[in-house]
């Protein structure tokens, strides 16, 4: 599956409730459905500056492609991670890189966050890109 087919399969799930209470149901489902993250991997280094709560994540290469693991101390915010690594991961650096995150304002996600929510999300955003871009070279 492509990046955009996941973005289009997350739009579609999402458009399925009308109401944020549920989308934001969905969000804490997805985070609890996370695989958790090793201890391990639990570090400074793959803390993500800028977000109000605690999220790891750890990047792995996998036969070419960049294989996504996280976590967070925060229900919705380790939903978001989720979502992310749901589109994002299994695909090569160079895909990540040109990737147009378009189904985070399609599924109304930034204007539904607090601003430092927000503000994580796109920390979220550049440390995905940022492993890919370190991977790419």
């Amino acid at each position: 599956m492509t990046i955009n087919e996941a973005q289009d399969q997350v739009i579609e799930e999402f458009s399925d409730f009308e109401d944020w209470m549920d989308k934001y149901q969905m969000l804490i489902d997805l985070g609890n459905d996370l695989e958790a993250l090793d201890a391990q991997y639990k570090n400074e280094q793959n803390l993500i500056d800028g977000c109000q709560s605690r999220v790891w994540l750890q990047c792995d290469m996998e036969d070419g492609r960049l294989v996504f693991t996280a976590d967070s101390d925060a229900l919705i915010t380790k939903g978001i991670i989720a979502l992310l690594i749901r589109v994002m991961s299994g695909h090569t650096p160079k895909e990540i890189i040109d990737a147009d995150l378009y189904f985070i304002d399609k599924i109304g996600l930034r204007q539904h966050l607090s601003p430092t929510r927000s503000n994580g999300l796109l920390s979220m955003v550049k440390k995905i890109k940022a492993y890919a871009i370190a991977f790419s070279v």
